[in-house]
């Protein structure tokens, strides 16, 4: 299902989440059904202690028979509605809790590459707050929706047999407030899309605000920032005023609809009780029960614009929860399976004419890209920034499939190799230290889960951070906080460096991981990558001419093309796009 996804599959899909609560949904309906039972109770109650003191002069004694049924059918009314309203909740909760499950393990099986395509304040705004905002559908719309396909009935029910004049009038006007409720719901329907748009993209430009205020302040371009912020708000705040302004226009619609159905029963009521055409008691009956006929479809409502925002946020989740996984991309032959010599005897990964493109872009990101990695060699990707380099990169890791040609790892498909298998032999270290809010100890286990201590400790070791660790007074089960805030930046790419030695994969997959740094911590950490990358094949994306300098083999991309190919001296003696990008190199 994509982005077109209609209006009416999305109800049909949160109905089907819904359904998945039975015991709390049963309890919802059997207490709406009760609760309105005892709605229709009370009305004939308190029209019958009326028509005995008005008429026939009784006393309170004389009542007390009818009176204390009617205060105990209140509170069991009241006892009802709290059962609704606490059921109703519960559904609501188990279900944002499923869906914010799914929805966090759908981003983390789609990887870094459809990740790095997504504005992180709008993921995060989607696993949060759009989220929380499919509260109001299924705590009060789904539970309206019951209530007002049980009570009207039960209520035509009643009266048919005991007055059809009135029961036709109901029944004849009733249609009148869902009919207005879906010609507004379509404006609304499209005016809280655009509501939730706004919102989302605000969401992820203050997030990504906030990560950037040091440059910002730096560069000194804080206050135009400030500006686009507040153009930024004053969309989303144009956007909620259209919203709020159909919901008081349908409010007014919808109330004035059913006064006026209720006016016309209570007019046709009293000129027939003028004329004695209806008895006392049975007029104020019909009287009592008219507004409580229409109060559920009112209250639908207005219920119906609280959920339009769950709606439009159920659009953008479903659209994330069906994206293809790569496990899901079906693939000619059946998955093979290898043994543990999976990168480790000599092998070759070459890549045939393969092309991708990202969603919604024209242009291919890599176009007809071919050349062969070997083992034991270290191959250097190199390009200005857009080239393709990370795109062949996530190819490799199986984050993406190709969309043309094919990557073979010794004339096997690599599609047809089990992915967990085929990133089991993989260590990829990023630009940015990828840490968790948790402990030393955890983050180091993520590459490898079942390590002994002596492991982490030699992982430590090789990265040079062993004694920074001794001397945390918690050692290993230091909380590293939001971002690793207890780190600076070369101690969180030690870590992260720890963790492929600790892997110790046999393929490597570097974006030069110290291109960020100060030129000391570089010149330290790229020691420790060149004792990680002894014996082993990697693929470095390479920021710096010295990187690709060392390197058996330089690929250089150009606009998604691979351009040239071959040595660093080879490359300078062509003179063309390597010797521009990288001239006067050693």
């Amino acid at each position: 299902m994509s982005g077109t996804m209609d209006y009416m599959s999305i109800h049909r899909r949160l109905a089907l989440l819904a359904s998945n609560t039975r015991i709390a949904l049963v309890l919802v309906i059997s207490s709406a059904a009760l609760g309105g039972g005892l709605i229709i109770l009370q009305a004939w109650l308190l029209a019958k202690i009326i028509n005995q003191v008005h008429l026939d002069s009784a006393s309170l004694g004389q009542v007390s028979s009818i009176f204390i049924p009617l205060i105990t059918v209140i509170i069991f009314r009241a006892v009802f509605v709290f059962i609704n309203e606490l059921s109703a909740a519960i559904v609501s909760e188990k279900i944002k809790t499923g869906i914010r499950e799914n929805l966090s393990r759908k981003i983390l099986n789609l990887g870094p590459a459809y990740i790095n395509q997504q504005k992180s304040g709008e993921l995060a705004y989607t696993i949060t707050q759009a989220v929380d905002s499919l509260d109001a559908y299924f705590s009060q719309y789904i539970p309206q929706i019951v209530i007002a396909a049980i009570l009207p009935i039960g209520i035509l029910t009643v009266i048919f047999p005991l007055d059809t004049l009135s029961a036709v009038i109901l029944l004849l006007t009733a249609p009148l407030i869902p009919v207005f409720m879906v010609l507004i719901g379509r404006t609304t329907e499209v005016l809280t899309r655009q509501q939730y748009t706004a919102f989302s993209r605000m969401s992820a430009f203050f997030l990504d605000t906030l990560r950037g205020l040091t440059e910002l302040k730096n560069l000194g371009r804080s206050a135009d920032h400030a500006s686009r912020l507040d153009q930024v708000s004053q969309r989303y705040r144009d956007a909620t005023l259209r919203v709020l302004r159909i919901s008081f226009l349908s409010a007014l619609v919808l109330e004035l609809a059913a006064t006026l159905s209720v006016a016309v029963i209570a007019v046709e009521i009293g000129i027939r009780l003028l004329y004695g055409q209806i008895a006392f008691q049975q007029a104020f009956f019909l009287l009592v029960i008219a507004p409580e006929f229409y109060q559920p479809l009112r209250q639908l409502g207005a219920r119906f614009h609280a959920a339009q925002n769950g709606v439009s946020a159920a659009r953008r989740i479903f659209e994330i929860l069906d994206q293809p996984e790569i496990s899901e991309i079906p693939v000619k032959d059946a998955s093979i399976c290898f043994g543990a010599d999976l990168f480790h005897e000599p092998f070759k990964i070459c890549f045939e004419n393969v092309s991708f493109a990202y969603p919604g872009r024209e242009q291919d990101a890599v176009s007809n890209v071919s050349f062969t990695l070997h083992s034991g060699k270290t191959t250097a990707l190199v390009g200005l920034n857009g080239s393709g380099k990370s795109t062949l990169a996530a190819l490799l890791l199986r984050f993406i499939q190709p969309h043309n040609g094919r990557i073979l790892y010794n004339n096997i498909d690599i599609q047809t190799i089990l992915v967990i298998q085929w990133r089991a032999g993989i260590a990829w270290l990023d630009q940015q230290a990828m840490l968790l809010n948790d402990s030393i100890r955890h983050n180091l286990l993520l590459s490898r889960p079942g390590a002994s201590l002596s492991q982490l400790q030699h992982a430590l070791e090789e990265s040079c951070l062993s004694e920074t660790i001794a001397a945390l007074p918690a050692g290993l089960e230091t909380e590293l906080g939001e971002n690793a805030f207890r780190f600076s930046r070369g101690q969180a790419q030690r870590l992260s460096l720890a963790r492929a030695f600790l892997k110790d994969a046999p393929l490597l997959i570097l974006d030069e991981p110290t291109s960020h740094l100060d030129a000391l911590l570089q010149a330290e950490l790229d020691n420790n990558l060149d004792k990680l990358s002894k014996n082993r094949t990697a693929l470095l994306i390479a920021h710096r001419k010295s990187t690709a300098y060392l390197a058996d083999q330089i690929l250089v991309m150009d606009r998604g093309r691979l351009v040239e190919q071959g040595t660093h001296a080879e490359l300078l003696g062509l003179g063309n796009f390597y010797a521009k990008l990288f001239g006067g190199a050693k």
